[in-house]
């Protein structure tokens, strides 16, 4: 008996220390931000002007706060099912926020999808929990999404997330 579990036990530590936890590549998922770019627009839904009011707004925000706030739009989350760890992955991707003090928020919005999620840092998130983003998505940006009116939603969910992280 006591060589049955002892082959058991080391067949069990073998297997456990060749396994390898293989990271994704998200290079191969995501694109590049060069730039660090405030507002990432690939879906095409804000006018010129609207892309610069947003991200002039998001700049000069983080000039006086040193957080870091940024939007992208997407058409597709592929190969993602979740919007929310979409988003965590690509805002630590791009390195979103300062990284000793992780103070980035990274807003990602799908229109096709219909599906808007905010990630927080984790010094963000001691402010900005998971409850305050959920109803700042629910109560400041759905209203609008809804109306067609996507600069707006998102325009007024930043104004009352920097509103909120005071």
């Amino acid at each position: 008996m006591n060589i049955k579990f002892l082959l058991s036990s080391i067949l069990l530590l073998t297997f456990v220390l060749s396994c390898k936890v293989k990271e994704r590549d998200y290079s191969t998922v995501f694109q590049e931000n060069p730039s660090s770019l405030a507002v990432v627009d690939y879906s095409h839904i804000f006018s010129i002007s609207e892309n610069y009011e947003l991200a002039n707004k998001l700049v000069q925000y983080e000039e006086k706060t040193t957080r870091k706030i940024a939007v992208v739009t997407v058409d597709s989350i592929s190969p993602y099912d979740d919007i929310q760890k979409y988003a965590s992955d690509l805002g630590n991707y791009w390195g979103v926020g300062q990284k000793d003090i992780d103070n980035g928020l990274l807003i990602v919005f799908s229109k096709p999808l219909r599906k808007v999620a905010i990630s927080t840092g984790y010094g963000t998130e001691k402010v900005l929990t998971d409850s305050i983003c959920k109803q700042i998505i629910e109560s400041v940006m759905i209203p609008n999404f809804k109306n067609g009116d996507y600069f707006k939603g998102i325009d007024n969910g930043v104004d009352t997330l920097i509103e909120a992280w005071k």
